[in-house]
């Protein structure tokens, strides 16, 4: 079968605002790697190429550069003309050039568009497949990451034009009263998320915090982050001796300032710095000379390798939210065997005290009493870590494909994702800072390697 997956968000680093970009980026690389062709179309930097194959069967295609030529800003900076051209343009070429050959030679074809910038690109697909008297034969789908948007669109003119999708329980629910029913395709996780963190990173982390309780905490600089609680959760523990650390990574957005009057009102000390080098080592360079501070706010991009190091080396990372759609951050903590405290809306990977922690208040005493009795409770920490690596498994882009996916637009299963291929093991302790749980999680069994040609990401274009 071929694919079409239409977004605002892509790979290029011009294209990458959120989540969006990872999402299409995980199902076309998985969709690819099953040997379905698939095109990704997004608005992508108006530097490169309109067009590129980028293996046997993946395809990126860049549109509107002709405006984002003038706003250099990313993706989202002159949406609302971009998403009239993108809207009125995108579909019929996305017709005459490739769905038209693709059902002439009796072939099927899924598209998939994401977002409410897409939601007038797939009614005026619709319209044109109707015209044609091709509807039947096209799988038109559209998803909704967020609530984002849900004002501008006609919910009873989207239903009856394509299949519609969210990525969480919660999120199928929200949308009961707008007269919808969802079908739910979660997000996933690639290979990359799942490689243990080394040893020799965990114990040189170690050192550069030594006697610190250390939280971790990826957000949105936006009140239903609930990073005010995270602040006041930093002040009980000073306040019980315990020495936290909160390391922090925020956004552009104005609630940052909340965040920072909020720790200077508790009598914190906070500060900013940024990531100067890459990888594990640029992580390890922000921590030096941080014995002063309670608050540590990383000012720069956390890139996958220390991103991994930060999540697995934590005590505990902070990802509850008031309103998460789905929580890719509290699933990327459990990829790495980190310890996760979600929220309990969108993230239907987590379970109260198996996998993660799961705080159902913005409210700073929950966490302290959940994170309390994990740490007082003999072999916990190193269960619920050892829980959250076998679910994220279940969660990788690759199995989400085969399992949902696949069977929802009627494409044939690539089988080969076995589940059993993979196992976890508990190997030698690795966990160097001297804490209750000390075993922890050896690597998942070799994560397939693929052709660096066939990565969605190429290390040419990686930013």
């Amino acid at each position: 079968m071929q694919f079409h997956l239409i977004s605002f968000e892509g790979p290029d680093a011009y294209a990458r605002a959120g989540g969006i970009a990872s999402r299409v980026g995980g199902l076309a690389h998985a969709l690819s790697a099953a040997q379905h062709e698939t095109h990704l179309w997004f608005v992508g930097d108006p530097d490169l190429p309109g067009h590129e194959h980028w293996s046997e069967h993946l395809h990126v295609h860049r549109w509107c550069q002709w405006i984002s030529r003038h706003h250099s800003g990313g993706v989202y900076d002159g949406e609302e003309a971009k998403e009239r051209d993108f809207s009125h343009s995108l579909p019929p070429f996305l017709y005459e050039h490739h769905l038209a050959p693709e059902l002439a030679a009796g072939r099927e074809v899924a598209v998939l568009t994401e977002e409410w910038h897409t939601a007038h690109s797939a009614l005026h697909l619709d319209w044109i497949l109707r015209r044609a008297n091709a509807r039947h034969r096209v799988r038109l789908l559209w998803n909704a990451n967020n609530v984002f948007g849900f004002d501008r669109l006609d919910f009873s003119k989207l239903k009856a034009a394509a299949t519609l999708t969210t990525v969480s329980r919660y999120m199928r629910q929200r949308m009961w009263p707008l007269g919808c029913d969802p079908l739910v395709i979660p997000n996933g996780l690639g290979d990359d998320a799942y490689p243990a963190v080394p040893s020799t990173q965990l114990r040189a982390f170690a050192k550069r915090v030594p006697g610190r309780l250390v939280l971790a905490k990826i957000a949105r600089w936006d009140p239903d982050k609930h990073w005010l609680s995270a602040i006041e959760s930093v002040a009980a523990l000073r306040a019980r001796g315990l020495r936290p650390l909160l390391l922090a990574r925020g956004g552009a957005e104005s609630h940052g300032t909340d965040v920072w009057q909020r720790a200077h009102s508790l009598g914190l000390r906070i500060e900013e710095r940024s990531i100067g080098a890459e990888g594990a080592c640029g992580l390890l360079d922000v921590l030096e000379d941080a014995e002063h501070l309670d608050v540590l706010v990383i000012g720069s991009h956390i890139d996958p390798d220390a991103r991994r190091l930060l999540l697995r080396a934590a005590d505990a990372v902070l990802a509850n939210s008031g309103h998460e759609p789905f929580g890719l951050v509290g699933l990327e903590t459990m990829a790495v065997g980190g310890v996760a405290c979600t929220g309990c809306t969108g993230e239907d990977y987590a379970t109260p005290g198996q996998n993660a922690l799961v705080l159902q208040r913005d409210d700073p005493d929950e966490f302290l009493r959940l994170f309390e009795h994990l740490r007082a409770t003999p072999g916990a920490e190193r269960a619920l870590r050892r829980n959250a690596r076998r679910t994220a498994l279940d969660y990788s882009w690759d199995r989400i494909v085969d399992r949902v996916l696949l069977p929802l637009v009627g494409a044939t299963p690539s089988g080969m994702h076995d589940p059993t291929r993979t196992q976890l093991s508990v190997g030698p302790e690795d966990d160097t800072r001297g804490r209750t749980d000390k075993s922890a999680l050896s690597s998942i069994a070799a994560v397939r390697e693929r052709d660096s040609n066939s990565r969605l990401y190429p290390a040419a274009r990686a930013s």
